[in-house]
């Protein structure tokens, strides 16, 4: 048996990276696990997997009442979808600011407000929204993605006291810089990767990368039946860099 036997999940941007180690881990502890995401290409066949594309308001509302049908109901909604951006504020035109608040911040409204209903009728109805370090420590060169994940954390807050009278909690992670293949991308595109990687490591206390399965854990348990008294939080898992400050 394990702990979330009889619960459905939803893992948007479920097919790689932080949202495939949580589906998976979701699905090893027993839930139902619909992954969301735009590309299925590296999904697993065990779980129930559908394109979704989430700045498509239709498509979203399709998507989460074909899982609904499918598994009798929705207890559980991680919001994981997101996509980077670089520079500062002079280094991005208004398109860019605007397509990227489309699926950082929009894409999480978009989803919970179709899981809505779903989530009203389940008795450990939980959604989980995937924050970043990047909402409350100054980062260089990422004004952009810093301003959508500080509006993911508020939107957390504002969440959790709209829904607690529904029986709905809503929290929030906050990965550092995690070992996805996203990072293996941008780090593949520095001029020396292995410079590159070396400083991301080192800016975290840790000395490395946080690995998506440390991220999947924090998700299953703000998720999970024993964080039944935990709303509207936040949970660093950034290798210490949020709050420590180490001599060296």
């Amino acid at each position: 048996m394990g702990d979330f036997d009889g619960l459905t999940a939803i893992v948007t941007g479920g097919a790689s990276g932080i949202g495939l180690a949580t589906a998976e881990l979701l699905a090893e502890r027993g839930a139902r696990v619909a992954i969301l995401d735009r590309k299925l290409d590296d999904a697993p066949g065990s779980l129930f997997a559908l394109e979704c594309d989430v700045t498509d308001s239709g498509g979203v509302a399709a998507a989460v009442a074909a899982v609904a049908d499918r598994f009798g109901g929705l207890d559980i909604v991680v919001n994981n979808a997101g996509i980077g951006a670089a520079g500062t504020i002079a280094d991005n035109p208004d398109t860019e600011w605007h397509r990227v608040f489309d699926v950082n911040v929009l894409g999480m409204v978009r989803v919970a407000r179709a899981a809505l209903p779903h989530l009203r009728r389940s008795e450990r109805a939980a959604v989980v929204n995937v924050c970043s370090i990047a909402a409350t420590a100054g980062l260089p060169q990422r004004a952009l993605y810093s301003a959508t994940k500080g509006a993911v954390l508020s939107l957390t807050l504002a969440m959790a006291a709209d829904h607690i009278g529904d029986g709905i909690r809503v929290n929030a992670v906050n990965p550092g810089t995690a070992d996805t293949p996203w990072v293996g991308r941008l780090l593949d595109a520095a001029p020396d990767p292995a410079a590159e990687r070396a400083a991301l490591e080192a800016r975290q206390p840790t000395g490395r990368l946080v690995p998506p399965g440390d991220i999947a854990h924090a998700i299953a348990y703000l998720a999970g039946p024993h964080s039944g008294s935990t709303t509207g939080t936040t949970l660093a898992v950034d290798g210490g860099m949020q709050g420590l400050r180490l001599r060296t």
